[in-house]
């Protein structure tokens, strides 16, 4: 909308490669009055930078119309070169599009992020990477197997440009046999010079629940084995790593709960380095899952509680638990009763908080594996010391 009005403000697009960063610009350059200029941070310097300045500033006082510089990889610029842009970007002299596959908030220097509008861009679903593959055999005038096409969209990870890349490449290896070109299985892993193992659909979900059932097993040797047949056959180790943090609340827990964090810190570095260096902290991820005590009480008690929640009894706040910080909710009744845990030496205080149409019921209950025992012990250990406490009065009034 701010486009189509000619209302277009400096716009950074953040999101990984082939999410359509540089494709966005020229359709909002091209749905304003402005002249479109374009720019790659990694080839282009401050003499660059300064010729399409020295353009933009004759074509505004000429012509009267303004300038939108697209410049690609703007994290590649250093801090002198980003500081260049600023003034020109204060006085309206362009509309900056920046395009950045790093996080802006530690590439891209703070005055120019905060004249900008951050557009954050997602990778690229297989629905989106279907249809515009579809596109692509309908201009080249080719069709496709649905397994060819399946492998094709799965191993791009989110990434249009691969995609389209194998794709072309496919098509060409293919060959016309008759009156069409057909894109077989075959053809894709071609195309990916043997970067994907000749898997069918139904092999690829089998080796990720080995994988996982190796993991949960704790068998760190077979988890290994299975990581490294899914990276062969080209996965996406965003996807394996999804697949690990969920592991590590659903198999682990709180049996051991570093085990997030280092299934988290694994996700994070994938976005870092990427592959093939990842590989090593898939690895460790892996390992480190396997070899950690083993829970799935809190698997077991997220259900409980949902069952709760969608099938048991309609249920209301308690009175002592209600909001009181608004003018009239102690009127109401709201928080009256409620006694502050850390009022007590304890840290804990014995009092309900879950509804009374509830009655008595327990979702978690901590296993023996890990560290998972000592989580609550304290609270255990709480509630002896109150529990001793009413004893030692109740002696005393004797």
């Amino acid at each position: 909308m701010l486009a189509e009005r000619d209302r277009l403000t400096s716009v950074i697009l953040w999101g990984p490669p082939g999410s359509g960063k540089t494709t966005l610009a020229s359709l909002l350059a091209s749905a304003s009055t402005k002249s479109f200029e374009s720019l790659s941070a990694v080839t282009a310097g401050v003499k660059d930078v300064r010729e399409v300045l020295e353009r933009a500033r004759q074509r505004l006082g000429e012509r009267g119309q303004g300038t939108v510089l697209f410049l690609d990889e703007v994290h590649r610029f250093n801090k002198a070169q980003q500081d260049l842009l600023l003034p020109s970007v204060e006085q309206g002299l362009i509309t900056l599009i920046g395009a950045t596959t790093e996080n802006p908030y530690f590439e891209v220097n703070a005055p120019l992020l905060s004249r900008s509008t951050l557009w954050r861009l997602d990778p690229l679903s297989e629905a989106d990477l279907e249809s515009l593959a579809r596109r692509g055999l309908a201009l080249e005038g080719a069709v496709i197997d649905d397994d060819a096409l399946a492998l094709l969209v799965r191993f791009c990870d989110g990434d249009a440009r691969a995609m389209l890349t194998t794709l072309e490449v496919a098509i060409v290896l293919a060959g016309r046999s008759g009156d069409e070109t057909r894109v077989s299985v075959e053809a894709v892993v071609n195309a990916r010079d043997g970067r994907v193992l000749h898997q069918g659909s139904d092999e690829h979900y089998d080796q990720v629940s080995a994988l996982i059932k190796s993991v949960r097993g704790s068998d760190a040797d077979a988890g290994l084995y299975w990581l490294v047949r899914l990276l062969e056959a080209g996965e996406s180790a965003r996807f394996l790593a999804r697949r690990l943090v969920i592991l590590a609340s659903e198999d682990v827990g709180m049996a051991d709960p570093m085990s997030l964090v280092v299934a988290e810190a694994a996700a994070r570095a994938i976005e870092l380095v990427g592959l093939p260096e990842a590989r090593l902290t898939l690895a460790q991820a892996v390992v480190h899952l396997a070899l950690a005590p083993k829970s799935n009480r809190v698997t077991v008690a997220l259900g409980a509680a949902t069952d709760a929640v969608r099938h048991g009894p309609r249920t209301t706040v308690p009175p002592h638990l209600r909001d009181a910080h608004y003018a009239g909710a102690k009127d109401l009744g709201h928080g009256q009763e409620y006694r502050y845990p850390h009022d007590t030496p304890e840290g804990w205080v014995d009092q309900r908080y879950l509804p009374d149409e509830l009655g008595e019921v327990q979702f978690y209950v901590a296993s023996a594996h890990g560290r998972e025992p000592q989580a609550s012990s304290w609270r255990d250990r709480a509630t002896s010391r109150l529990a001793s406490g009413a004893n030692e009065e109740s002696d005393d009034r004797r």
